[in-house]
């Protein structure tokens, strides 16, 4: 048996499998070495996850994590891994997670819409091109963190419909000063800013709001997808809360720039075990 975990910088969700079966399914914190050091992986493993998955030594264990961009960070997930279930351990990007579990071996444009994004094109077997996401400061265009930035500048710079800010205000019970904190004093900006986009998601007739959403997945496709030049004759698959989330729009966006989209799904797991049971690790 083998355990399967994808993880973003949200939440990591772990499957226990056997072939195709699925003996054991948990939910941790999400996991990122860019944000956390080997100990609080690795107390975060050993608290969350049930006594299930420390049962035995199993055969392998395979981890696709957001911030696994190098071989560094990697090693700080890969330590606290091992570590805690003495498995031999295959460390992997979200993005890698992302391509496997979408397309499986079929090649295509794999992206991520979620607390981030991402995007990348995978020929069946490897990643041959990434454009560069840039993390939720610089990039992550279309992303929840993204969508949270621009709604809360809005808001308070007073540019969001008034009926709107004061509904965000009475709902979370913040001031100003408190998303000033939540934004520039917290190691998990991004996750902030990703929750209060959420209050997005429940006023998509708003004329303010589909616009919003609208304009920002415009401009992932813009600075991501249409780098790749062939992304008209390939599939492109969507994984993420977000995608999901604002499929019709995302499809819309996907309509005006040509591009196919095949699946929009909330998590890569499902294919990423039927990735897993082809291979022999």
């Amino acid at each position: 048996m083998k355990i399967i975990a994808d993880s973003s910088s949200t939440r990591t969700e772990w499957m226990l499998v056997e072939g195709t079966e699925v003996k054991e399914h948990a939910f941790t914190v999400g996991l990122n070495p860019f944000f956390q050091t080997r100990r609080e992986i690795s107390h975060s493993i050993r608290l969350e996850l049930p006594h299930q998955f420390f049962k035995r030594r199993w055969e392998h264990v395979h981890y696709y994590g957001a911030g696994c961009s190098s071989p560094e960070k990697n090693m700080i997930v890969e330590a606290s891994l091992v570590a805690q279930f003495k498995t031999p351990v295959t460390i992997e990007s979200d993005l890698v997670g992302a391509a496997r579990g979408l397309l499986v071996h079929e090649p295509g444009l794999a992206c991520i819409l979620g607390t981030g994004s991402n995007s990348c094109f995978y020929d069946g077997t490897k990643i041959v091109k990434n454009v560069r996401p840039l993390g939720f400061i610089l990039g992550d265009e279309g992303s929840g963190n993204a969508l949270g930035r621009i709604f809360l500048g809005d808001v308070l710079k007073e540019l969001a419909p008034k009926h709107l800010s004061e509904e965000f205000f009475a709902k979370y019970r913040v001031t100003p000063d408190d998303i000033m904190n939540d934004v520039y004093s917290n190691t998990y900006a991004n996750r902030n800013l990703s929750t209060y986009s959420r209050f997005l998601s429940e006023h998509l007739d708003d004329e303010y709001v589909h616009d919003l959403i609208y304009n920002e997945i415009s401009r992932f496709f813009e600075r991501n997808i249409l780098q790749y030049e062939n992304y008209k004759d390939f599939p492109v698959c969507f994984v993420g809360a977000v995608a999901c989330l604002y499929s019709e729009i995302l499809l819309a966006v996907a309509a005006k720039y040509g591009a196919t989209i095949k699946k929009i799904v909330n998590n890569s797991l499902p294919g990423l075990i039927t990735y897993h049971s082809t291979e022999r690790l």
